[in-house]
C-alpha cells in the first residue's frame, strides 16, 4: 500500500560515507559505555526475592509500588500477575537480609494501607539462576544472528548477509549502549525487545534487498549506486507507513503502559528508529562497499553448449 510515491530518486549513497562515520562513532561510544559502566541488570539476572500478594479487589499497582519504595530497596519491580488482584513484587538482594525478613517488611508496609492484603508465596531467586538467564539470553541472541545470516545467504548472497548482520548488530549494540549510558534497568522484557528489534530490522533490510535485486533486472544500464538509490527511494512509502504505525503503537505503550512496559517500549522505540537508519545507511552501504554487483543477484542465462537454439 502506498499513500504517496516519490518520483525523484534520492541519492542516499552519496551521503553514505558521512552517515557511516557517524555510525562508527555511535557504535564505539556504545561499546565504551558498556565496557565502563555495564548494564544495570534487573532482579531476574542478579537474583533476589519474589513476593506474590493478593487483594480482595483490583489492586492499585501505583499504591503498592509507593509502599514498597518507601522501604528503600531501590530497584523494585511491581506488576500484576494473572489477574488484577494478584501482584508480583521483585526485590533485590540486600546485605544479610533473608527472603523471609524481606517479605515480612513488605507485608507490614502493604498492610499499613490495606489490612486485607494476603501473602501468597515467597521465593528466593539465586544469582546462579540469574547467570543462567543471562547465558541463555546471549545464546538466543547468537542463534538469531546465525539464523538470519544463513537465511539471507541462501535467499540473496553472502555479501547481503554480512551487510544485514553488521546493520543488526549496530542496532543491538546502540540499544545496549543507551541502557548502559543512562543505567536504565535491563530486564528479560528488554531482552525480548532487543530480539524483536533484530527481526524487525532484518525485515526492512530484506525489503530493500528484494527491490535491489528487482532493479538489477530492470535497470540493466544503471550503475550499482543508481540501482541501490532507486531501490531505497522506491520503498520509502512503505517504510514510513509501516514504521510510523508501529511506532505509534510502541509510543502508546511507552506513555500509557506504566513502569512495567516502560523500558520494553523504550528499547523498541530506539530499535525502530535506528532500524530504519541502519537498513538504509548501514546495510545498503556495507553491501555496496563489499562490491555487490548485478552478477551476484541476477544469474546469466545458461549456454546451450554449442547447440543451435530452437526457434
Amino acid at each position: 500500500m502506498e499513500f504517496f510515491r516519490i518520483r525523484r530518486v534520492i541519492p542516499f549513497m552519496r551521503h553514505a560515507t558521512k552517515f557511516n562515520v557517524a555510525s562508527v562513532l555511535m557504535f564505539l561510544a556504545a561499546v565504551v559505555f558498556l565496557a565502563l559502566r555495564g548494564l544495570h541488570l534487573s532482579v531476574e539476572f542478579t537474583g533476589g526475592t519474589v513476593v506474590e500478594v493478593a487483594y480482595p479487589q483490583a489492586a492499585e499497582v501505583s499504591h503498592v509500588r509507593t509502599a514498597v519504595d518507601s522501604l528503600g530497596y531501590g530497584d523494585v519491580q511491581v506488576q500484576t500477575f494473572g489477574t488484577s488482584r494478584d501482584v508480583i513484587i521483585r526485590l533485590p538482594l540486600r546485605g544479610n537480609e533473608t527472603s523471609a525478613q524481606q517479605s515480612e517488611r513488605v507485608m507490614k508496609a502493604l498492610q499499613a494501607d490495606n489490612k486485607t492484603v494476603e501473602l501468597r508465596r515467597v521465593e528466593f531467586v539465586g544469582p546462579q539462576i540469574g547467570r543462567e538467564l543471562a547465558e541463555n539470553g546471549a545464546l538466543a541472541l547468537l542463534f538469531v544472528v546465525v539464523g538470519i545470516m544463513i537465511y539471507l545467504a541462501l535467499r540473496f548472497e553472502w555479501k547481503f548477509a554480512v551487510a544485514a548482520i553488521v546493520a543488526n548488530l549496530h542496532d543491538v549494540v546502540i540499544i545496549l549502549g543507551f541502557f548502559a549510558a543512562f543505567q536504565w534497568e535491563f530486564s528479560l522484557s528488554v531482552l525480548a525487545a532487543v530480539l524483536a528489534v533484530l527481526g524487525y530490522s532484518v525485515n526492512e533490510s530484506v525489503v530493500i534487498f528484494d527491490r535491489i535485486r528487482e532493479n538489477f533486472r530492470k535497470m540493466r544500464r544503471a550503475s550499482t549506486v543508481e540501482v541501490i538509490d532507486s531501490a531505497i527511494t522506491g520503498t520509502i512509502s512503505r517504510t514510513i507507513i509501516t514504521h510510523g504505525s508501529t511506532q505509534i503503537m510502541v509510543l502508546s505503550m511507552l506513555i500509557f503502559g506504566g513502569p512495567t512496559l516502560y523500558y520494553f517500549a523504550l528499547a523498541l522505540t530506539i530499535g525502530i528508529l535506528f532500524g530504519i537508519y541502519s537498513s538504509v545507511f548501514v546495510a545498503a552501504a556495507v553491501a555496496l562497499r563489499l562490491g555487490v554487483t548485478r552478477e551476484d543477484l541476477v544469474k546469466p542465462p545458461k549456454k546451450n553448449d554449442g547447440q543451435p537454439e530452437l526457434p
